[in-house]
């Protein structure tokens, strides 16, 4: 049934000038006289069609919303006065609502005191995975169904989502095979609500290097990510990797595999820029875990996108990247989560050697001017509080402005996503509501009053 009276006097022209509905008159057929009005000429319906439905389209055709907020972060800087129009899943008009024709029937919005922001996008996510205090890693990956994982990932998106982070950037499955590629695909069915993913699949490691370890010899368990040594072999596994799902690539350049269990890279320089050729070949991404000066190097010299982690960074290697272009995600929250449940009392104890060594290396970033790619690792602490990491940021020296931008635009450019990221006509409606002012308190990003996926209210 029609929203609304269909009344064709309100939506046909009268004037018979302009082509509207004959007179009533006499009409003659061929087997004697008939009386009654003539009916317009099939041509005249045809062209008259276009208007009626064009008169139809913002009730039928288009779901319209005008958002009111009382400020907005367009990705870039804050403005005052503005508003949104939303029709479909896309950002329509942004501008000051007089300057603004709003569709008849547009459903509208107010947040006095809000802060309209693009949907904001998790640069380090592992949504199969669950805090390590609850369950550690190694029983997660060993002990843990695909069943059971899968579920857990559903109820992480959708507190994901819920929390303003519209796009994950879900970077390996971590022992669930391609369990993150169907996750993605469910949501994007609309089975379950999320964030709009970019998986890794499986992630690549070298013969070794990664666990689960510890066993006898003769035990054979499943590790966290696929083994892939030599360049034959490393191609077939990217191509294997990106046939099955993978929207990009991530590589161990690094890990716990030296001396005492020291961090040590892993693939030559020569293998990563083999993988680096084959994706990008396919328009892939790849990005590299790497805590090390030499495992950043070499993988900043392949060409990856990111570098995840870099606690090692030192003034050379963070040069090189602001060099080449290679973004730093460093994963405060997750260092500082993992030393709190080995008993690290935040605010209280002393900062243990590993905070404070974050604590350098991610100033030297920020000094020598490397683009920071906000990412926290989450799974190794709770989803849904992805803004743990944002706050960790503006603690550990970048601003509240340029969190927020990195939160946004800036994610969106470091991870090729021109279709979001920013509050502009074109763009994806992916946008969060937020109490207050997150540039006066970046904790206001907690405060979340709604979210919009694609123009729909998911929250």
């Amino acid at each position: 049934m029609l929203p609304f009276q269909y009344r064709p006097s309100l939506l046909l022209p009268t004037s018979p000038a302009s082509c509207g509905p004959a007179p009533e008159k006499e009409a003659k057929g061929i087997k004697g006289e008939r009386k009654g009005p003539v009916l317009p000429s099939l041509g005249l319906l045809i062209w008259l069609l276009p208007l009626f439905l064009s008169s139809l389209t913002p009730l039928l055709g288009q779901d319209c919303t005008l958002i009111r907020p009382a400020r907005v972060f367009d990705g870039e800087n804050f403005q005052q006065g503005k508003v949104v129009l939303v029709l479909n899943d896309q950002i329509a008009a942004f501008d000051t609502e007089k300057n603004m024709d709003v569709p008849a029937g547009c459903t509208t919005v107010d947040y006095p005191d809000g802060t309209l922001l693009p949907g904001m996008i998790e640069g380090h996510s592992h949504l199969l995975l669950h805090p390590y205090n609850e369950t550690d890693w190694n029983d997660q990956v060993l002990k843990e169904s695909y069943a059971e994982r899968a579920i857990r990932g559903g109820i992480h998106a959708e507190k994901t989502v819920r929390a303003g982070f519209t796009t994950v950037r879900d970077l390996g499955s971590e022992g669930a095979g391609y369990v993150d590629v169907g996750l993605k695909e469910t949501i994007e069915k609309g089975v379950i609500q999320g964030p709009r993913m970019i998986v890794a699949g499986k992630a690549m490691v070298t013969t070794g290097s990664y666990g689960p370890k510890g066993f006898a010899d003769h035990v054979t368990v499943p590790l966290g990510a696929e083994t892939a040594d030599g360049l034959d072999e490393l191609t077939r596994v990217v191509r294997d990797q990106i046939g099955r799902g993978a929207d990009v690539i991530k590589v161990y350049a690094d890990y716990r595999w030296g001396a005492n269990k020291m961090a040590m890279p892993t693939y030559t320089q020569r293998e990563l820029e083999l993988v680096v050729e084959i994706a990008n070949s396919s328009g892939r991404q790849v990005v590299a875990h790497a805590a090390t000066a030499e495992g950043m190097r070499r993988a900043v010299m392949a060409g990856v996108a990111t570098i995840e982690h870099g606690d090692g960074g030192t003034r050379e290697v963070f040069e090189l990247m602001k060099k080449h272009g290679v973004a730093l995600c460093p994963t405060l929250a997750a260092g500082d989560a993992i030393e709190q449940y080995k008993g690290w009392k935040k605010g209280v104890d002393p900062d243990t050697d590993r905070i404070v060594n974050k604590q350098k290396s991610f100033a030297l970033a920020l000094e020598v001017g490397v683009t920071i790619a906000a990412g926290g690792d989450v799974g190794v602490f709770p989803h849904g509080d992805n803004a743990r990491e944002l706050e960790m940021m503006v603690d550990y020296g970048m601003t509240p402005l340029a969190v927020l931008r990195s939160v946004t635009a800036g994610n969106a450019a470091v991870f090729e996503l021109a279709d979001r990221g920013q509050i502009k006509p074109g763009l994806l409606a992916d946008l969060v509501v937020v109490q207050g002012n997150p540039q006066a308190e970046i904790s206001a990003l907690r405060k979340v009053r709604a979210v919009f996926k694609g123009g729909v209210l998911v929250r």
